[in-house]
């Protein structure tokens, strides 16, 4: 299947970067190329270094950036790698950062990489199938009923993470649970049938939870946030592109704190915390699609984009 991912907030990403022509830009999560196409063609003497886990998205990214392999550098590792990779390539500073934390539209249509339940797959989940050896396969066949439901529950917010861990175990009982349509159907089985119908996609929590378990999505994202904004020049951008509320809310968190002088308690008379605020946030509320966008690409719906400057 061709790698195919349209970009979310295109436009909102390249207006709120402020691209300068001679800058240095860090795209993140580079996936089809889509983001970082756009920032190459604004740059002169400017360049672009863009990361990306997925070995399927550099091949395709390097096809969409092919005329601007001058400017562009793309390096295959995990984006919480960044800004050491970018360190040890003597890049100190930079002029701003993307990361869009979204799973791209190749990784969700193609069956084969189990991120979801409407084409039927193996059960894979993993970002990189290199270096990532846990598999959504392994997870719903060894964990504990306990630890499943954890999982659901943490990472997913799923309401109904106990009967589904419960129907898992049992099922697992009498035959491995080997694809995507296999778990989708204990998932549904595990809910009141008017939740199913309602929901639309009743299973999209538990896959999500255990997709952001397997590639820990999560961990380590706030220190990443820090640090990228610590590299950052004065006047320099960071975007970040949410797409559920468990990464948008460690995104906000993370801005606001940099963005706050003192951080002591209320009560506290005078200041001894001695913390600056080294953003200002440009987007007190996150920026959503338009409703055009959204129609065009359901998968921009549930974004929202985060963007500060450095002071």
């Amino acid at each position: 299947m061709e790698f195919k991912h349209i970009p979310v907030m295109l436009n909102e990403v390249i207006e709120n970067l402020n691209i300068k022509s001679d800058g240095v830009y860090v795209d993140c999560t580079v996936g089809g190329g889509g983001h970082s196409l756009e920032i190459a063609k604004r740059l002169k003497s400017g360049h672009l270094y863009a990361f990306d886990r997925d070995e399927d998205a550099i091949k395709k990214s390097s096809e969409t950036l092919k005329k601007y392999t001058d400017k562009v550098s793309l390096i295959k590792s995990n984006y919480k790698n960044a800004p050491q990779i970018l360190n040890e390539m003597g890049v100190n500073k930079i002029d701003g950062f993307l990361i869009d934390l979204g799973v791209s539209s190749y990784q969700i249509d193609e069956g084969d990489r189990g991120f979801s339940f409407v084409n039927n797959g193996k059960l894979d989940m993993r970002m990189d199938r290199q270096e990532n050896v846990l598999t959504a396969e392994e997870i719903v066949n060894t964990f504990s009923q306990e630890k499943l439901a954890n999982i659901f529950q943490i990472y997913g917010e799923e309401e109904f993470a106990r009967p589904i861990a419960k129907n898992i175990v049992l099922a697992r009982a009498n035959k491995k649970i080997e694809t995507t349509f296999e778990l989708r159907d204990i998932i549904e089985k595990s809910m009141p049938k008017k939740i199913v119908f309602s929901r639309g996609g009743a299973s999209k929590k538990v896959f999500q939870a255990l997709r952001i378990y397997i590639n820990g999505e999560l961990d380590g994202l706030d220190n990443l946030l820090e640090q990228l904004v610590d590299m950052l020049n004065k006047g320099g951008r960071g975007t970040v592109l949410t797409f559920h509320s468990l990464e948008d809310r460690i995104v906000k968190n993370v801005f606001k704190m940099d963005a706050t002088d003192c951080v002591c308690p209320p009560k506290t008379p005078i200041c001894i915390c001695g913390h600056k605020a080294s953003v200002k946030l440009v987007t007190k509320k996150p920026i959503i699609a338009t409703d055009a966008e959204q129609k065009q690409n359901s998968r921009s719906t549930c974004a929202k984009l985060r963007v500060v400057e450095k002071i």
